[in-house]
């Protein structure tokens, strides 16, 4: 079946050019790629989300069902549209999927992947079959979400002033519901921004008033380098079920603090981190313009010994005007590493697996 978003009419009208993405048509950009990737780094842009799924739960055993669901937990949410970050894992302690869930008065709303929907609703409603609990994907909703450091500004126009001003309250993982629209300083792209689900009939006049109030569209293109530039995992690249949380930059995202509390994955994971055997993720910066992409073996210069690793995602950086990459490799002490490409040897160093937040270079 080939969905396509609330607002494709709108991307039809622009110069927007459209691929098939999991089953939706998506612009992979409205134009130029860079244009946008800096427009979100330094103003404010506004993606399409449309596509991720969403999912509302309830029931009287619902809270029992996500703390042993989820690998993070949940019981540090403590009010009306807080949100978490957290890896769903399977039995063997491999990731599932990567999701986002808040804290809503009915119970949890959570969103996942669309690349994953039909296996994560295959295993949501598997493990919920053993819990008094209701799971019910909201396709009457649409997502957008508006990022950049003028975001402020731009929504500050296009929404009342009492739900704004509670909103300029909340920290970042927290939100507000202003009658049927949700509003959360949540985001893909490292910059400072919300996003916002609403019902689809209202998405359309909600996206031309950001458009006017100054935003600019963004395509899936930009959406990739930002997300890679700050680090954020994409799933079928950083992680998939094979992949722990261990493994890409996700162990600060599993709770073992309520050590009463069993969750699905608990065991292997503990075992693997006891283990101390397996490669973590590294951010890696390119000495120039060179790309290295995913799949590319990385080799650390150690002490006369190379020791490899793998590329999980690579690209151009708009923003540091380098090659930056994503990179699954042992623990070593040297950060001095290259990747051969076409029988040149591309040279980098590793580091933190993160290059950028909120317009400035943490590398």
């Amino acid at each position: 079946m080939n969905f396509t978003t609330p607002l494709l009419q709108e991307h039809l009208k622009s110069s927007a050019k459209l691929i098939n993405f999991h089953g939706w048509e998506m612009p992979i950009n409205y134009g130029s790629q860079i244009a946008e990737h800096n427009t979100v780094r330094n103003s404010c842009g506004i993606f399409d989300v449309s596509h991720m799924t969403i999912l509302d739960l309830s029931g009287k055993e619902n809270l029992e069902f996500i703390k042993y669901l989820l690998a993070n937990d949940v019981a540090s949410l403590k009010e009306e549209c807080d949100a978490l970050y957290s890896p769903m894992l399977n039995h063997e302690g491999g990731i599932k999927d990567d999701l986002i869930i808040y804290s809503m008065k009915f119970g949890f709303r959570m969103i996942v992947n669309c690349a994953t929907r039909e296996k994560d609703l295959a295993w949501i409603s598997k493990i919920a079959s053993s819990f008094e609990v209701i799971v019910k994907e909201r396709q009457d909703l649409a997502m957008v979400a508006l990022q950049g450091p003028k975001s402020d500004n731009v929504l500050k126009q296009c929404i009342d002033e009492i739900s704004f001003s509670k909103l300029q309250k909340k920290k970042t993982f927290q939100g507000i519901i202003t009658k049927e629209t949700m509003i959360t300083r949540t985001g893909y792209t490292g910059e400072k921004g919300v996003e916002i689900l609403l019902p689809k009939e209202k998405a359309t006049d909600l996206w031309n008033n950001v458009i006017k109030a100054g935003a600019r569209p963004i395509g899936l293109g930009a959406r990739d380098t930002l997300r890679l530039e700050a680090g954020m995992n994409l799933y079928g690249f950083e992680m998939d079920e094979m992949i722990s949380p261990l493994e890409c930059n996700m162990s600060l995202y599993v709770s073992l603090e309520d050590k009463n509390r069993e969750f699905i994955g608990k065991n292997s994971y503990i075992m693997k981190k006891d283990s101390n055997d397996y490669s973590v993720l590294k951010g890696m910066l390119i000495d120039d313009k060179a790309i290295i992409r995913n799949g590319q073996k990385v080799f650390i210069e150690n002490g006369g010994m190379n020791i490899s690793g793998v590329v999980t995602s690579g690209s151009f950086s708009p923003s540091l005007l380098k090659g930056i990459a994503l990179v699954r490799i042992p623990e070593a002490k040297s950060t001095k590493c290259f990747a051969e490409v076409r029988g040149k040897k591309i040279r980098g160093i590793l580091g933190k697996p993160k290059f950028m937040k909120e317009g400035k270079s943490i590398f």
